[in-house]
């Protein structure tokens, strides 16, 4: 992402910027056969309609990005919709969704720390950095991010996929799960795999990452080897877990995301070592 954060916009930044505007949990989008797009300084104009909290991101591409929110009441403008933030993932651009994404843990950062957790007094924003400050008690608050792992585990030709019960839609996924205070990113990786099904990993190897907007967390996946065990799923987490080959994968999440990104590398491992 190329974004370049920052706090107060320059005069310039204003004029063709792109707005990040939600209506609760909906983000406003422009809405074509075409396309999605987001909103323009135009278009925003043209809607009059009252903004809240209206937040300066930074910079894309020389634009102003900033963020707003509008009251629950807010009809669709014309030509835009407000729509669910999660289907948009692979509709919207790569880099307007990631900005998005950050501008959605921003507003609920903001939402979330209105009053401060050591003194109950209303907080303030910070004029010299993205942080909430306490006027009575001194105490600053940062956006929160949350760590989460997500893991490839390996056996031989197969990779294990499960389906967890917080999926709304019927299709298997890699393993995932926040880490817990104290934890490095691998020893979560190994309790997680042994508390949901009942397996020990191995080799234990850094893949990539993804800010995951929902509300607030930061995907970080590895790929490991199985080491032993029999599968015996957590049924308060996952409904069924089984090892696939490449050839013969279950729905799984859609591209765009890390989950996919590792069910695809596992697939073209499997191409390569078997030609």
């Amino acid at each position: 992402m190329l974004l370049k954060s920052a706090l107060v916009p320059e005069p310039e930044h204003t004029k063709n910027a792109w707005w990040f505007i939600f209506r609760h949990d909906k983000l406003l989008v422009k809405h074509s056969e075409r396309s999605i797009t987001i909103p323009r300084s135009s278009d925003v104009a043209a809607m009059n309609t009252k903004l809240l909290s209206t937040q300066f991101l930074g910079t894309f591409e020389e634009a102003g990005c900033f963020l707003a929110e509008v009251e629950e009441h807010t009809g669709n403008p014309q030509g835009m919709i407000f729509q669910e933030f999660r289907p948009l993932l692979g509709f919207l651009s790569d880099d307007m969704f990631s900005i998005a994404g950050r501008a959605y843990q921003i507003l609920y950062w903001d939402r979330t720390h209105q009053f401060c957790g050591r003194c109950g007094a209303r907080t303030h924003q910070k004029k010299d950095e993205r942080a909430k400050e306490c006027p009575q008690c001194g105490l600053v608050d940062y956006p929160v991010i949350s760590p989460a792992i997500i893991v490839a585990i390996v056996k031989d030709q197969e990779i294990l996929l499960a389906q967890a019960r917080r999926f709304t839609a019927q299709f298997y996924s890699v393993l995932a799960g926040f880490v817990e205070t104290g934890e490095t990113f691998e020893e979560c990786v190994r309790r997680e795999v042994m508390e949901e099904v009942g397996l020990e990993v191995d080799s234990i190897v850094y893949f990539g990452s993804q800010p995951w907007p929902f509300p607030s967390s930061l995907m970080v996946a590895f790929t490991a080897k199985y080491s032993r065990g029999e599968i015996r799923i957590d049924t308060t987490e996952i409904v069924d877990a089984q090892w696939f080959t490449a050839d013969k994968l279950p729905d799984v999440p859609r591209k765009g995301t890390i989950a996919r990104s590792l069910i695809d590398w596992f697939v073209e491992k499997t191409k390569n070592t078997t030609r």
